[in-house]
């Protein structure tokens, strides 16, 4: 290799270590680690929707007089399941709050309906009932890891579209714009219901 060849190569060389110092390869990781994180946060809330009926189906014939929690429940799941937040809504704060109060109700409702059960002991001793229970309070542990997770993404996106040198490609490469965090909208909606299935 000539001594020109190795100049070429040298400043092909910095050049590159300067473009991916300018957010050139770092902001659209941390991205695609936001949007990846956010999907986890969509796969926890789908688990618990999917339980529900389940939930619903074990509880109807024991339970006549909590028909109304069952039907909120029922239909907070509805709504919650009917608001899709894509990976291109991550940025909207509108979306992202409609996202939250609907996960929020549903959590508020089905932690009601789980409270109400302590006075089925029936329902306590079904077998089918007490492993459903335990999937749903693992879910509920699943969903907040997966918030925090996602959470936790997204501030070291925003914090790398900010942050010199990175902020250079993120404003005139990539048009990076803040992403939003999840919040929960409803006083305790964030908290897993307290599940206390032992008295009869």
């Amino acid at each position: 290799m000539n001594l020109a060849s190795m100049r070429r190569f040298a400043l092909a060389a910095i050049a590159s270590m300067g473009l991916a110092a300018c957010g050139i390869n770092s902001v659209p990781a941390a991205e695609e680690n936001a949007k990846a994180k956010w999907a986890d946060v969509e796969a926890q809330f789908q688990r618990r929707a999917n339980l529900i009926p389940n939930l619903v189906e074990v509880a109807q014939g024991a339970a006549e007089n909590e028909r109304s929690i069952l039907t909120e429940v029922t239909e907070a799941r509805a709504r919650a399941t009917s608001i899709n937040v894509s990976a291109d809504d991550l940025g909207d704060p509108a979306k992202m709050q409609e996202f939250a109060a609907a996960q929020g109700q549903l959590g508020q409702g089905l932690g009601r309906l789980l409270a109400s059960f302590e006075a089925y002991p029936q329902i306590q001793s079904n077998q089918n009932f007490l492993a459903l229970q335990s999937q749903l309070e693992g879910t509920e542990n699943r969903i907040a890891v997966a918030i925090r997770d996602y959470n936790e993404s997204v501030r070291q996106y925003n914090t790398t579209i900010r942050t010199f040198p990175d902020i250079i490609g993120a404003n005139i490469i990539h048009g990076a714009e803040p992403l939003e965090p999840y919040a929960s909208v409803t006083e305790g909606a964030d908290v897993a219901p307290e599940i206390d299935l032992t008295s009869s």
